[in-house]
C-alpha cells in the first residue's frame, strides 16, 4: 500500500504552521518541497495501480451482477416449462456468484476508498506544492532582509560602543588636564612660597646684624670707648 500509509499525516500537514515554527524558513522551505515532490512523484506512481484495482473490482461486481441476474431468469424459465431439477441446478449457481458478490462488493469498497484517498493526496500535495513555490522567493527575500537588518544592528551595536569608548577616553582626558592644572597651581604656589620665604630670610637676617650692631654700640658707650 506504499504511501497510504501516510495518508493522515499527508493529509493533516499544516504548510504554514511547519514553516512558523521552523528557526530558518529558507532552508526549510526547500527542503519541504523536495520531499512534497517526492511524495507526489510517489503517490502518481501508486494511483495508477490503484484505480486500476479499483476499475477491476467495479467490472467484477457488474459481471456478477449479470451472472445473477441470467441464472435467476434461466431458474424462472425452467420451473415454468415445468423442469424443477433444470431449476434447482441453476438456482444453485445463481447462490454461487451471490456469495460472490459479497466479497466482490467488499473489494470494490476498499479500492474506491483507496482511490479516493490517493486522489485527495495527489490534490493536497500539488496545493502544498503550489503554496510553497509562491511563497518560497517572498520568504526567502524576508529572511534575508532580517540576517541584512540583524547585520546593521550590530553595526550600529559596536558604534554605540566605540562612541562609549570615545566618551570614556574623553572623561579621563579631562581629569588627565584636571590633575595637571592642579599640579601645575601647587607648583606656582609652591614657587611663591620659597621666594616670600627668601625674602623673609633676607630682611631677618638684616634685622639680626642691626641688633648686633645696636648692642655693640650700647657696650661701647657703657665702657666709654
Amino acid at each position: 500500500m506504499g504511501i497510504l500509509t501516510r495518508f493522515t499525516d499527508i493529509m493533516k500537514s499544516n504548510i504554514n504552521a511547519l514553516l512558523d515554527k521552523c528557526e530558518d524558513p529558507a532552508k526549510m522551505i526547500d527542503q519541504t518541497l523536495r520531499d512534497l515532490r517526492e511524495d507526489l512523484a510517489e503517490v502518481k506512481k501508486e494511483t495508477a495501480n490503484i484505480i486500476a484495482d479499483a476499475k477491476s473490482a467495479d467490472r467484477q461486481v457488474k459481471e456478477c451482477e449479470a451472472d445473477i441476474a441470467k441464472y435467476t431468469t434461466a431458474a424462472q424459465n425452467a420451473l415454468k416449462a415445468g423442469n424443477e431439477d433444470d431449476a434447482r441446478t441453476l438456482i444453485a449457481k445463481k447462490q454461487q456468484y451471490e456469495n460472490n458478490l459479497i466479497s466482490y462488493k467488499k473489494t470494490q469498497e476498499l479500492t474506491n476508498a483507496n482511490a479516493d484517498k490517493m486522489r485527495l493526496m495527489h490534490d493536497k500535495l500539488v496545493n502544498d506544492i503550489e503554496t510553497l513555490e509562491a511563497k518560497r522567493d517572498a520568504i526567502k527575500a524576508t529572511v534575508a532582509s532580517a540576517k541584512a537588518q540583524e547585520h546593521i544592528n550590530k553595526i550600529v551595536s559596536g558604534g554605540d560602543k566605540a562612541k562609549s569608548s570615545m566618551e570614556s577616553f574623553e572623561r579621563y582626558e579631562k581629569k588627565a588636564e584636571k590633575m595637571l592644572d592642579a599640579a601645575t597651581a601647587e607648583a606656582e604656589l609652591n614657587a611663591h612660597t620659597s621666594a616670600a620665604s627668601s625674602l623673609a630670610d633676607k630682611y631677618t637676617s638684616n634685622g639680626s646684624d642691626t641688633s648686633v650692631e645696636d648692642e655693640l654700640a650700647a657696650m661701647k658707650a657703657k665702657l666709654g670707648l
